[in-house]
């Protein structure tokens, strides 16, 4: 169930501070799952007990591009993906080891 909820960790240095202060982790998930449906994906998957879910829906960004082609110049645009981000805050005491993808209790 979780396989088509949950698409991939976000590992940035913001969210490397908000898990050792907050306990909180991200998640690129689908753009048509809900917060209760993310909760019982992640506690499925993680083993873990869930506090609060937070989700976001990003826009992509429009980029200009340039692409020399025989001598010429060419200008193109484009569009990166949308995505939703979903913030998962756990229960004090347990963690997940995203490298892993395992829990520590």
């Amino acid at each position: 169930m979780y396989q088509k909820i949950i698409i991939k960790p976000i590992l940035t240095e913001k969210m490397a501070i908000l898990e050792e202060r907050e306990n909180k982790f991200a998640f690129l998930v689908s753009p048509g799952a809900n917060k209760t449906e993310i909760k019982k994906a992640v506690e499925s998957k993680f083993e873990v007990k869930v506090v609060k879910v937070a989700t976001m829906n990003r826009i992509g960004k429009h980029k200009q591009m340039t692409v020399r082609s025989g001598g010429h110049t060419i200008r193109t645009t484009g569009k990166r993906s949308d995505y939703k981000k979903a913030v998962i805050t756990l229960e004090s005491g347990s963690t997940i080891d995203l490298l892993r993808g395992d829990t520590a209790s």
